[in-house]
């Protein structure tokens, strides 16, 4: 056996003499050429569990049990020093953001030849000849020419597959991916599980694969070990895992994902699976799904786009710039109570999109085209006084609602502020009672208003973002990538809470995701972009069902399906 995990236990020092349990008695193998997938939700402890082979973990960590490497070493008993000598060389890791994890003030080519310097001694030229071979390997075009970029030159399906070639380059036994595909479009993260795989044949690589997505983990792994709250709750071959999971744990996560196929009115989050699962062997009926009501399709318009165009200035030589069309000749409606989807590859432009309805973009940045009307008035044209007035009505989500929630400000400030600077509520206490509401709204008791961004999870963040964008009453709301990094339990939760909103308060949406499933369930209309410029436009379920252009079909053709779509 390559690894054996055996009752690994994990805690982490809180002060006081408290311990918090985050692991508990975790136990399973990975054999030689193997892939076994860690799947779960935030929290689950599965990451907590693969940083431990490597001791990846703060200094508070308390670890227990054992952690066999080829048969003859115990991980947890082994000396810093000489665990430092397996990182990178025996076992390497590829993490899920890579910006985070590459260096930005070195180049490419520096970073990847420091492994092979230090572990296998090469001389700087052999290790930069090494480093081009590794990134013509994982699939970078001119690979001796990327040797010279920084990481923020790259796309993030670029920056993920130089982390890659940095794990790969001491030929490493054992890869551990941490979520490397998570917030990748579907294009790419088909061609990083593509990439995975192959290498993995190829050099007789295991992996332990991290994964919230059970409709990846059906595509590229052997075994599958199921955690929750630290502990695991089902494992097995993959093929028994998709066909008949054991666990209700297990059947929920491979349930409450939304699907190409239907368009239920609510998407079931993990407790209602369970609970029903648990009615059904008392012998008590199932309450039936329901599918998505028609919408009114006479509602009013409420946001027309019109020839939409936007430009950025590039630097060209010393004094020189030249023109890139990000966005072009983008139009539609969207109409009272509707949804529409935006979907395409990263760099497709349907952020900026987003960005220059709301007028986001730096006109210096370079020129905007084209009409935005809201309430009969063009928002491009509009003094920043007008603007100022008119931007209550209109609101964005953003995707990492860590970036976007100021880290100084309680909950409270944060859904007060914009309160305060358009002068809604008569007064101080009204504004507090009117953001304690809201609140409740979106899922959250009235203890969040005193707390920090810190002490909620990333779906309890997002709901303080969707919050403070309904303290102004909107009418319209952009989303950005707003549910992409989410698990899929916690995804399904925000997801129900738009619906319902929507369905409340006859808001209307733009919603920008590169997850066509997620699409299909909550848009009414569906765009599709490429480079900037719009390739099929038609309603969710024709486009989904039946697309027409090829780069459509492309997209759909990406969606990872899990097993049986693989087997098949």
């Amino acid at each position: 056996m390559l690894l054996s995990i055996q009752d690994l236990a994990v805690g982490f020092r809180m002060g006081g003499g408290v311990v918090a349990e985050a692991v508990k008695g975790v136990s399973f193998d990975i054999a030689p050429n193997q892939t076994v997938a860690l799947v779960g939700e935030s929290g689950s402890g599965k990451s907590v569990t693969a940083m431990s082979v490597l001791n990846l973990l703060p200094e508070n960590a308390v670890r227990t049990g054992r952690i066999v490497w080829q048969g003859a070493r115990d991980l947890l008993q082994t000396p810093m020093r000489e665990l430092q000598s397996l990182r990178g060389r025996e076992i390497a890791c590829v993490f899920q953001d890579p910006m985070s994890s590459l260096n930005p003030v070195f180049d490419v080519g520096r970073q990847l030849a420091e492994p092979l310097m230090k572990h296998l001694g090469l001389s700087r030229a052999a290790a930069a000849r090494r480093a081009e071979e590794l990134l013509g390997e994982v699939g970078i075009p001119e690979p001796k020419r990327r040797l010279a970029s920084y990481p923020h030159e790259l796309s993030g399906g670029q920056q993920q597959r130089v982390m890659i070639a940095m794990a790969l380059a001491c030929e490493p036994k054992l890869l551990i991916a941490d979520e490397p595909t998570t917030a990748l479009d579907v294009t790419i993260q088909r061609q990083i599980l593509e990439l995975l795989a192959r290498l993995k044949s190829e050099r007789q690589m295991s992996v332990l694969f991290i994964s919230h997505d059970l409709g990846v983990v059906g595509e590229i792994a052997d075994h599958v070990v199921v955690m929750r709250h630290g502990i695991v709750r089902e494992q097995g071959p993959v093929a028994r895992i998709f066909a008949a999971p054991k666990d209700d744990y297990t059947k929920a996560l491979l349930a409450c994902r939304p699907s190409l196929e239907g368009n239920p009115a609510r998407l079931m989050v993990i407790d209602d699976h369970i609970a029903a699962s648990q009615a059904a062997a008392r012998g008590e009926a199932a309450t039936a799904r329901r599918e998505a009501e028609a919408k009114d399709a006479t509602a009013p318009v409420v946001l027309e786009v019109k020839s939409l165009a936007k430009s950025f200035w590039l630097r060209q030589g010393v004094f020189g710039r030249r023109e890139f069309k990000a966005v072009q000749d983008v139009n539609f409606k969207l109409r009272r109570g509707h949804t529409l989807g935006v979907v395409g590859e990263s760099g497709s432009g349907k952020t900026t999109m987003g960005l220059t309805l709301l007028r986001l973009h730096e006109p210096r940045s370079g020129p905007s085209a084209g009409e935005v009307v809201f309430d009969g008035r063009n928002l491009l044209t509009l003094s920043d006084r007008e603007r100022q007035a008119m931007r209550r009505r209109i609101q964005i989500v953003f995707q990492n609602p860590y970036a976007s929630l100021n880290p100084r400000f309680t909950i409270g400030q944060t859904l007060v502020e914009p309160m305060t600077i358009h002068g809604i509520g008569a007064s101080v206490a009204e504004r507090e009672q009117r953001a304690r509401t809201l609140l409740e709204k979106v899922g959250l008791d009235g203890r969040a208003f005193g707390k920090y961004p810190h002490e909620f999870s990333g779906g309890q963040r997002q709901r303080v973002a969707i919050a403070r964008c309904l303290t102004l009453e909107p009418e319209v709301l952009v989303l950005d990538e707003a549910v992409s990094a989410l698990d899929v339990s916690v995804q399904a939760q925000v997801l129900n809470l738009l619906k319902d909103l929507q369905d409340e308060l006859g808001l209307a949406y733009v919603f920008i995701s590169h997850d066509l499933a997620v699409v299909r369930f909550i848009s009414d209309e569906v765009l599709v972009m490429k480079d900037g410029i719009v390739v099929e436009q038609a309603g969710a379920r024709e486009i989904l069902a039946a697309p027409r252009e090829e780069y459509t079909q492309r997209l759909l053709a990406a969606v990872p399906r899990g097993y049986r779509a693989a087997a098949a």
